[in-house]
């Protein structure tokens, strides 16, 4: 299977994965129709179904994720809208966590996170006899070098998310996040670990992608556990930097300190976030 990573509105991802024998494709979180389905007449594919991770959470500004689900429903008559949340936009079809669906030779697995909303999913996605790695779809709940806010949910929740459902997976498991915020992650890694050479290479790294316009997506979770500190709650530096040792203690505070670290020195102002909002912007919004 092939994924195509797009990069649309302020920060966020959308993914297009094709199934490139029957060309066959689902997309995930499909935020801006035009920009999709541009990338769909590009690689001539026919869409087949979305994958929603979450819906537009009231606490967040942003209205993300599932913003393009009506309007492609309505372009598309038929299309599947698989989620978690009766909340999630033009949904025909809930999942539940474990449940297993199939897109020709794609498999996927639906994995129930809730925290950031109580209705958040993921999706780990293969091909059976395939030699590549599998994907995960993380959403909002794991990011590069983070994981998301506590928006509907508790650290208990989250706790469980990042070690026995998402941290379960292979180690090669390919992470693609809901937005690249890896720079702004891996700093605060370095606060977290300022002695961490893995911490100080991927920030290196993810400076000069965001430098060349380039997304830093995908990661593997084998990489994750090397430098993201809300998966090493259990290594001693971490704990010491939140004067905790009960995991979900040190989850809890370390969310606290990233909900507080310095925001980036650029900010859109009101106007351009609307005008992001209306989707004004979308025609030069894709990574090439």
């Amino acid at each position: 299977m092939k994924v195509k990573v797009i990069s649309v509105l302020e920060d966020n991802y959308m993914y297009l994965v094709i199934e490139e024998s029957s060309r066959h494709a689902v997309a995930v979180d499909a935020a801006v129709p035009r920009r999709l389905l541009e990338i769909v007449r590009k690689e001539d594919a026919v869409l087949k179904a979305i994958l929603t991770t979450h819906h537009h959470c009231a606490r967040s500004a942003r209205r993300d994720h599932a913003r393009g689900n009506e309007e492609l429903a309505q372009l598309l008559p038929g299309l599947q809208v698989f989620g978690a949340d009766e909340r999630v936009g033009a949904l025909t079809h809930r999942v539940s966590h474990g449940q297993e669906l199939a897109f020709g030779s794609i498999r996927v697995r639906c994995l129930f996170t809730p925290c950031h909303t109580s209705g958040h999913m993921c999706y780990f996605m293969w091909e059976d006899d395939s030699p590549d790695a599998p994907a995960l779809f993380s959403g909002d709940t794991l990011f590069v070098g983070g994981c998301g806010q506590f928006f509907e949910g508790t650290a208990e929740q989250m706790l469980t998310n990042l070690t026995q459902i998402l941290g379960a997976l292979p180690r090669d498991t390919k992470v693609f996040c809901g937005h690249e915020c890896t720079v702004r992650n891996l700093k605060f890694a370095l606060k977290v670990e300022p002695e961490n050479e893995k911490v100080k290479e991927k920030l290196a790294w993810a400076k000069q992608r965001d430098d060349e316009d380039l997304p830093t997506v995908p990661s593997t979770l084998e990489e994750e556990f090397l430098y993201n500190p809300f998966l090493r709650v259990t290594e001693e530096a971490v704990q010491r930097f939140t004067g905790r040792t009960e995991p979900v203690e040190v989850l809890r505070a370390l969310r606290s300190q990233r909900d507080n670290f310095k925001k980036p020195k650029e900010r859109l102002n009101p106007q351009a976030v609307l005008a992001f909002d209306w989707g004004l912007f979308e025609p030069f919004l894709e990574k090439k």
